[in-house]
């Protein structure tokens, strides 16, 4: 099993940026997917972004141009910069193993989330 531990949430502005930051335990992440999933309140989860294993990497509509996924192999972390933060970005923003190096899967693994608030 694979441990996650989020950080880098907060409270910020309209147009401020965030990063957050992924670190596993468990596994090589080099040949596995990775990625980032949210979930506001009275909301579904829904996949951010992701990175495969070969780097290639896919956004939700909503955050493309502005959330940038990316993955430090050497480190067992991956990072989300975000910015032009909106307040429709308001979540709770969690990270996820996949079982494989596609992100085609159903994330196996989770980690307990980090909350992103974004005032209008």
């Amino acid at each position: 099993q694979v441990q996650l531990q989020e950080s880098g949430g907060g409270l910020v502005q309209a147009g401020g940026s965030l990063r957050l930051s992924c670190a596993a335990n468990g596994t090589d992440i080099s040949i596995i997917a990775m990625g980032w999933y949210r979930q506001a309140p009275g909301k579904e989860r829904e996949l951010v972004a992701a990175v495969n294993s070969n780097h290639k990497m896919q956004y939700a509509d909503s955050v493309k141009g502005r959330f940038t996924i990316s993955r430090d192999n050497a480190k067992n972390t991956i990072y989300l910069q975000m910015n032009s933060l909106e307040p429709e970005d308001t979540a709770m923003y969690y990270c996820a193993a996949y079982p494989t190096g596609s992100y085609r899967y159903t994330p196996a693994d989770w980690g307990q989330g980090t909350q992103v608030t974004v005032s209008s």
